[in-house]
């Protein structure tokens, strides 16, 4: 694999303001295409699921993010994850893709994610950063993933047997979702319009398109909402006000789920904003999501990310 150095020079005026920052601006190795596990399809040909690796240089073993994006199950693309900037502040990105709902239903999207997280851990040494804390963070379908990987790293039903390092965990330290849906049972009261037609994606995760219909035990089973428990990582979750793909009450519910079980947790609700836009991953938005990483983060990283501030 081809090692690039790409340094990401700032949008000054928008972030920072200084202008000397983009001459200090630190270059990021990008590693593409690494492939994570590979699995079989519905007419047994193989499928490379793939990772890209952002890692800042003259940084030493920075905290890793893993990014998962989103579109619906069913598309989207691991290319310029929307977290990119996590890098400047001292952190390692991975981007992580996953099989859509083509090839496989749930649970196997969760299953992919975990393999991800236990090759990033496996990899660690060999391409730079530290995988000891990991946080994760995602989009729509990729908020979902997020936060399932944080509320369900102690169910064994959910870890599959995909990839090479079972010996490695899969578990998570802290969470960013961004409108990702929380709760199939309660979508399917709020928004059946969605929950049960091919206007959203979760109706072929959880196998609506073969049956015609979605089993309530399925809802359940595929619901962060139906993990929560004390031990979960802390939560960071970023909602629209007038989302009418992912309602904000799927955002609301998981909060309110977290601080039942006596769990950090915080809303950040963008007024006016839809699902998705360039507002939650920039400004005071952005900022938002460094100092919940910089607050969870080991201590022993702290001068590893103040450096590149």
């Amino acid at each position: 694999m081809t090692r690039v150095f790409l340094a990401y020079l700032l949008t000054l005026p928008l972030h920072f303001g200084s202008p000397s920052f983009a001459e200090d601006a630190p270059s990021v190795s990008v590693e593409r295409g690494l492939v994570y596990a590979t699995v079989g399809g519905p007419t047994n040909e193989d499928q490379a699921l793939g990772l890209d690796l952002y890692v800042p240089a003259g940084v030493s073993k920075p905290p890793l993010v893993v990014w998962i994006h989103g579109g619906g199950w069913r598309g989207g693309s691991r290319k310029n994850p929307k977290l990119i900037d996590v890098t400047k502040h001292g952190y390692a990105l991975a981007s992580v893709s996953y099989r859509f709902t083509d090839r496989a239903i749930f649970p196997a999207q969760i299953h992919d994610c975990k393999a991800a997280i236990r090759w990033l851990r496996a990899h660690a040494d060999q391409y730079g950063y530290d995988a000891d804390w990991i946080a994760v963070a995602g989009s729509s379908a990729g908020g979902y993933l997020a936060l399932m990987l944080g509320v369900a790293g102690d169910v064994p039903d959910l870890e599959g047997d995909v990839g090479d390092h079972g010996d490695h965990a899969s578990t998570v330290q802290a969470v960013i979702d961004y409108f990702g849906p929380s709760d199939f049972v309660l979508r399917g009261k709020t928004q059946p319009e969605r929950a049960y037609t091919e206007a959203s994606g979760s109706f072929a995760l959880l196998g609506g398109l073969k049956t015609g219909q979605i089993e309530p035990a399925m809802e359940r089973l595929a619901s962060p909402a139906t993990y929560v428990s004390r031990g979960d990582p802390p939560l960071l979750v970023f909602q629209g006000d007038v989302d009418q793909v992912v309602l904000p009450d799927q955002s609301q519910r998981i909060v309110e789920l977290y601080s039942r079980a006596g769990l950090p947790a915080r809303l950040i609700t963008l007024k006016g904003a839809g699902h998705g836009g360039s507002a939650f991953f920039s400004g005071e938005h952005l900022q938002t999501a460094i100092d919940f990483l910089d607050e969870h983060k080991p201590s022993t990283f702290s001068r590893s990310s103040d450096k590149n501030r």
